[in-house]
């Protein structure tokens, strides 16, 4: 299964973010946020089936989910969609790790140590 990112369950977002990783001084939590700008979910049309719950990370493990997200507007339209994923523990940490290396390579993106 191809790792894809979703906010309408079954409609892939195919603009690539910027993500920004951080981890605890003890390597037990971490925080990932995601932020797309002009999302491909601005322009789709969507119904009351099929509203925006929560950004979805999808790949051969199963799904992670975070329900927390902000649009930022200008001009009166949505520019800038940010995504935040918690990690609370060292599994959480290293399940997040495996859906970024699958969805690096099939979009061929490059980590960049701070």
């Amino acid at each position: 299964m191809k790792a894809v990112i979703q906010f309408i369950k079954g409609i892939e977002e195919t603009t690539i973010p910027i993500i920004n990783i951080t981890r605890s001084t003890d390597g037990t939590t971490g925080t990932a946020t995601f932020v797309f700008e002009d999302a491909r979910i601005f322009y789709t049309e969507i119904s009351t089936q099929s509203e925006i719950t929560g950004m979805f990370l999808n790949d051969s493990e199963g799904t992670l989910m975070t329900k927390d997200i902000s649009v930022k507007f200008m001009r009166g339209k949505p520019k800038i969609l940010q995504a935040i994923y918690i990690m609370k523990n060292i599994e959480a940490w290293d399940r997040f790790m495996r859906f970024m290396e699958r969805y690096s390579e099939e979009n061929k993106l490059t980590f960049i140590r701070a």
